[in-house]
């Protein structure tokens, strides 16, 4: 019986990488953690080899950086040093509905109406974690609207950079449980109009209320992370 390694080695890597990426965008691998190869390689058993490479492909993303003498370190995050991040994200949004449509069948709009089921039932009782988790998944959804490869990966590739600071940003906020009820309640708001929008066939209109909610998201953090008098005079995007 033929084994079919490459095939294994692709999904080991994936499965590693998929991990390690998503914990340190739910913030479960905190900015300045230290990701050692040995304690990975064990608790994937596996070697090295594949944990190097997924550690490599996540710092040329950006979200690890290697430091002399320490290892390999959870990058840390400022919403200044994402402002160009973010703009970039506003223009490529609307694309979706322009590049290589692809609408959704029945099961996928059913997965729609769930996650946006999740979003109504996080009203009534709100966790930062399942939020962040929701809003990822319903970012790869989104990303199926489009069949134009190189506008998934650089559209993913992105929101990775960038979606962790809002986490970061509400944690640090004295009126948390405030803020984290507001984002839902927009969020909601976002995902509401987008299966609307989706139900009726127009995915162009898709593309244009990501492009405002993704804006008056940045706008939002940045308004949180800077007093009035710090942010006066300011060009936020």
């Amino acid at each position: 019986m033929n084994v079919p390694g490459p095939r294994i080695s692709r999904a080991r890597f994936s499965h590693i990488y998929l991990t390690l990426r998503s914990r340190i965008c739910l913030l479960d691998y905190p900015p300045g953690q230290r990701l050692r190869e040995e304690d990975l390689a064990a608790e994937f058993h596996t070697s090295r080899t594949p944990v190097r490479r997924v550690l490599a492909r996540l710092e040329d993303e950006g979200l690890l950086r290697s430091v002399h003498g320490v290892g390999t370190i959870v990058t840390d995050i400022h919403i200044d040093e994402l402002q160009q991040v973010y703009q970039l994200r506003v223009e490529i949004a609307e694309l979706i509905g322009k590049l290589h449509p692809v609408h959704p069948g029945r099961e996928e709009m059913d997965v729609y109406k769930k996650l946006l089921s999740r979003c109504e039932a996080l009203m009534e009782k709100p966790d930062a974690r399942e939020f962040a988790r929701l809003n990822m998944e319903f970012f790869h959804l989104l990303m199926r609207l489009t069949g134009n490869e190189p506008l998934k990966a650089i559209s993913e590739r992105l929101y990775y950079q960038t979606n962790r600071i809002w986490l970061k940003t509400a944690s640090e906020l004295a009126q948390y449980d405030d803020v984290l009820l507001n984002e839902i309640s927009v969020f909601q708001r976002e995902m509401t109009d987008i299966v609307a929008a989706i139900e009726c066939g127009d995915l162009h209109v898709v593309g244009h209320i990501r492009r405002a909610h993704i804006a008056m998201s940045f706008a939002r953090l940045y308004a949180a992370a800077h007093p009035p008098e710090e942010a006066a005079g300011k060009d936020i995007v």
